[in-house]
């Protein structure tokens, strides 16, 4: 990437470039119908889920104990979105600036993490079992023993066993898709080697977190606000929360945890300018204006398909012959949250956009609202 592109002057210090819709070569009328379409298919989750108590589709059908609810959650905000092209804003719709709990969304942070991690040197090889790296009981015997970082951002570990009370088992036979079928959920199944069956997972991903945690040796949303939130000029009001259990001791130190969503509350909270400056960066080949921070390389590796799963990459969604989204292009790929949360990147055409709090079903009708209105075929 050169330093040509159009980059957001960093939050509070200037205003970030609106297009005007001749610029942005919007359809208003299909611009408006689109905003409209978002604002009338809110997420049918209540506002207030600490007053609910639970997390629909998750805590709210698992038994107990593995339902505790861990660490804290929010009242969340109405629908809301932003649209870039070519990084200076196209649309918005509603609060984009309220600070507000994003789920899963984490699961693409912990992944451009990895990459960080892989850069600095101190993951030599993702093909590698994780136990070369990090040396803790969670990643020995026959089994965990052969989980490889590759095996950890695909989703294909079947690691197995508890982690800060949460086994495994919770998520097995779990679906994820708008109208997926989890009567099955938490039903233990017979383990695959590791790499050889998908699974989503928020153990496993929690446990890719812990890796991470270890391998950094330091709390990872402070090294994600000094090697990418700082540099791409992100607001000091995002936080990723751990949970009350989730506290570890590395080299005497005492550090928190931090899970790849909100399954069982915490998680990453953070506003949809933030949200859109991070896949702005991972648009443009992890290039921030002249400065690369995050390997270009890393960031096509994420977007290769697995063959196990050809819509899945590093722990981003990939629309592989219009997979998830048939109304989206198949170059685009998305960080997904519960809720739902979106994050739709398409560099061939310049496009992120972020959703919050749109009705999971109605995902991909936006997005062909959204690409009619920008003119893609």
């Amino acid at each position: 990437m050169t330093g040509d592109q159009y980059v957001p002057p960093k939050a509070g210090a200037g205003e970030w470039v609106k297009l005007s819709l001749g610029q942005a070569g919007v359809d208003p009328d299909k611009l408006a119908s689109a905003i409209a379409y978002a604002e009338a298919h809110e997420s049918p989750w209540p506002r207030d889920l600490e007053d609910a108590g639970n997390v629909p589709g998750l805590t709210q059908i698992e038994p107990a104990p593995w339902n505790e609810v861990l660490g804290p959650l929010k009242p969340r905000g109405g629908p809301a979105g932003l649209v870039l092209r070519g990084g200076k804003i196209a649309a918005s719709w509603g609060d984009p600036g309220r600070i507000d709990m994003t789920f899963s969304i984490a699961k693409s942070y912990l992944a451009v993490l990895t990459g960080v991690a892989v850069g600095d040197g101190l993951i030599k090889d993702i093909d590698a079992p994780v136990a070369d790296t990090v040396n803790i009981s969670k990643f020995q015997g026959p089994q965990n023993g052969r989980v490889t970082w590759r095996h950890l951002l695909t989703q294909t570990s079947e690691w197995t066993g508890t982690l800060f009370d949460k086994p495994d088992q919770v998520d097995h036979f779990r679906d994820v898709g708008a109208n997926g079928d989890n009567s099955r959920k938490g039903q233990k199944r017979e383990l695959a080697a590791p790499g050889e069956f998908w699974e989503y997972n928020d153990v496993r991903v929690n446990v890719l977190s812990l890796a991470l945690l270890h391998t950094f040796k330091r709390p990872l949303p402070g090294v994600l606000k000094e090697r990418l939130m700082d540099p791409i000029g992100a607001s000091d009001g995002w936080q990723w929360h751990g949970y009350r259990n989730s506290e570890v001791s590395i080299e005497g130190q005492p550090m928190i945890s931090v899970p790849g969503g909100t399954h069982w509350g915490g998680g990453m909270w953070i506003d949809s300018y933030d949200h859109a400056r991070f896949a702005l960066l991972i648009a443009r080949g992890g290039a921030w204006g002249d400065v690369q921070l995050v390997d270009s390389a890393w960031i096509k590796q994420m977007r290769t398909p697995i063959d196990i799963y050809p819509a899945y990459g590093f722990l981003w969604w990939l629309n592989t012959n219009g997979a998830h989204y048939p109304q989206a292009p198949e170059s685009s790929f998305f960080a997904l949250g519960a809720g739902a949360n979106l994050i739709w990147i398409d560099p061939p055409r310049d496009i992120v956009a972020v959703f919050r709090w749109i009705d999971q079903a109605h995902i991909d009708g936006l997005l062909g609202h959204v690409t009619a209105a920008l003119g893609v075929g």
